[in-house]
């Protein structure tokens, strides 16, 4: 992650003072000066922290962008090249959310409805069982949530005489258009962060490879899939490696195919690993869960689970259609708050897509982009500060100013609607979560809210700070194009929140 290239616009003593050291051009943090001369000289000090932060010798090839705001006076404290273009990685998560809560309100839900199709007579439904999804990305079974929800489609299908299903079980995903993110990177593929987003999913879309020494040292490892249905080819080329050697796998996505290929060797002494791995269709993934389930709970199926796209013979016109039951998600204040505390790009991608079908009918990137670009606009966003290739930003086409960032969450900030519902879903620097180790012992912990972003080569966090007097602020800092660790950025930029928090008018 690189600090920023500077443009220098007003030069300030700062500047001067800074401009003896031998590192590159230093980045000039700017302000809007204040009226009176006592707080002007603590903004200045708050300057000079920023810019001997930045002035780091191990960050200072790289590109920053940085805006800190007063929410209580719109002033900007500090300022630098905040309206240059830089990927935002997860912090684009926040201006999904943010849209999205403006759009649909923190009480959606989304919904997934069982439908009988065909009659049914003596036990059973002569036709098809069919999922219609309007893009869940919460319905998964890691705590044996969906498990519930399968046992109570099973006693809804008893209570209106359905014991057998004659036909098929078919996923009706066409809520949304499914797919990746434009620009997301092809060798990112096989990751659990990369499942694709599908009008229904399930598991949020991963399946769990598990990984086990063969018998003897050359052997090939037992490699398997976690649950075994998962709709994914595996090719394995895992070998056993004599006792004491570390474990070297992993997960590759095969070249034009929804397979992956595991990689790797494993001690023949060594307990099974457990690695996640994204499932390509995760319609099919979603209607096999389901036949699996019903099975479980004593409903046979005679026909094949299908993903709709895959089926060549649909219900007939005037075909009977009964509605058997509705899952409802969690709202999306609780779905926001998954979202924002792991990170979850699947959650971001089904909340842009569910946009773009309150605009256009179907959920498509295009409309959902198109969507959020008309709202923020209505904030006093330029377009040319906000280039939305996904909206989980993974993929490096994303481009945001530090600007338009702080712009968007001070909106949030002043509308009574969107505030605390937004605020609660940010990861807090200290505690459990995504800050968890970060700013610790400092007047940032428990203090800064705020989202992270990372991916190689750009590192990100924004949202929400208190002065030491009580002043509330809001931040964005980017940083891309370095070479170093991104824990060299994160140092930096834990010095600059700190001092942020640190800040007193008086």
């Amino acid at each position: 992650m690189r600090p920023l290239n500077r443009t220098l616009g007003v030069i300030l003593p700062l500047c001067l003072m800074l401009a003896c050291r031998s590192t590159p051009a230093p980045r000039v943090a700017r302000v809007t000066p204040p009226s009176a001369s006592t707080s002007s000289n603590l903004v200045l000090t708050l300057q000079q922290r920023v810019n001997d932060a930045l002035a780091d010798p191990s960050v200072a090839a790289g590109t920053w962008g940085l805006e800190v705001r007063s929410l209580r006076s719109g002033e900007m404290l500090v300022e630098v090249a905040s309206h240059r273009l830089l990927m935002p990685a997860s912090t684009m998560k926040t201006i999904t959310l943010a849209v999205a809560a403006d759009q649909l309100g923190w009480d959606f839900t989304f919904d997934t409805r069982l439908q009988a199709k065909g009659t049914i007579a003596n036990g059973a439904l002569s036709g098809d069982l069919v999922i219609v999804g309007s893009g869940d990305p919460t319905f998964d079974d890691w705590d044996g949530a969906a498990s519930a929800v399968f046992q109570s489609w099973a006693t809804s299908l008893r209570e209106h005489g359905v014991t057998t299903v004659e036909g098929r079980i078919i996923g009706d995903d066409h809520a949304f258009r499914d797919g990746y993110g434009r620009g997301w990177m092809w060798d990112d593929m096989a990751d659990d962060y990369s499942a694709p987003a599908s009008g229904l999913h399930f598991n949020q879309g991963v399946a769990q490879i598990l990984i086990a020494p063969g018998s003897s040292v050359g052997a090939p490892a037992t490699v398997s899939l976690a649950p075994a249905y998962a709709p994914l080819p595996l090719v394995s080329e895992v070998r056993t490696e004599r006792a004491g050697i570390p474990a070297t796998i992993s997960v590759q996505p095969l070249a034009r195919s929804a397979g992956a290929m595991v990689k790797g060797s494993i001690a023949v002494d060594s307990q099974p690993r457990v690695g996640r791995v994204a499932v390509a269709n995760p319609t099919q993934y979603f209607v096999n869960a389901v036949r699996a389930g019903l099975l479980v709970n004593g409903v046979e199926t005679h026909g094949a689970a299908m993903d709709v796209d895959d089926v060549i013979r649909a219900a007939e016109a005037g075909t009977t259609s009964v509605d058997i039951a509705t899952h409802r998600s969690a709202p999306l204040s609780a779905v926001g708050e998954t979202m924002m505390r792991l990170s979850q790009n699947l959650y971001a991608e089904s909340l842009l897509l569910t946009v773009g079908a309150r605009r256009g009918g179907v959920g498509t990137a295009e409309a959902g982009i198109a969507a959020v670009s008309d709202v923020l606009a209505s904030w006093g966003v330029s377009p040319t500060e906000v280039l939305m290739a996904d909206g989980s930003g993974l993929s490096r086409y994303d481009l945001a100013t530090a600007d338009a960032v702080v712009s968007i969450l001070a909106h949030v900030y002043a509308d009574e609607r969107l505030r605390e519902p937004f605020i609660a879903t940010l990861p807090v620097a200290g505690r459990p979560g995504m800050l968890s180790t970060r700013m610790k012992g400092t007047a940032a912990e428990a203090n800064v809210h705020a989202k992270t972003g990372s991916f190689t080569n750009a590192r990100a966090i924004a949202g929400f700070v208190q002065t030491a007097d009580g002043e509330p602020l809001v931040f964005s800092i980017m940083a891309n194009n370095y070479g170093v660790p991104s824990s060299a950025v994160d140092h930096v930029t834990d010095a600059i929140l700190v001092a942020i928090a640190e800040f007193r008018r008086q």
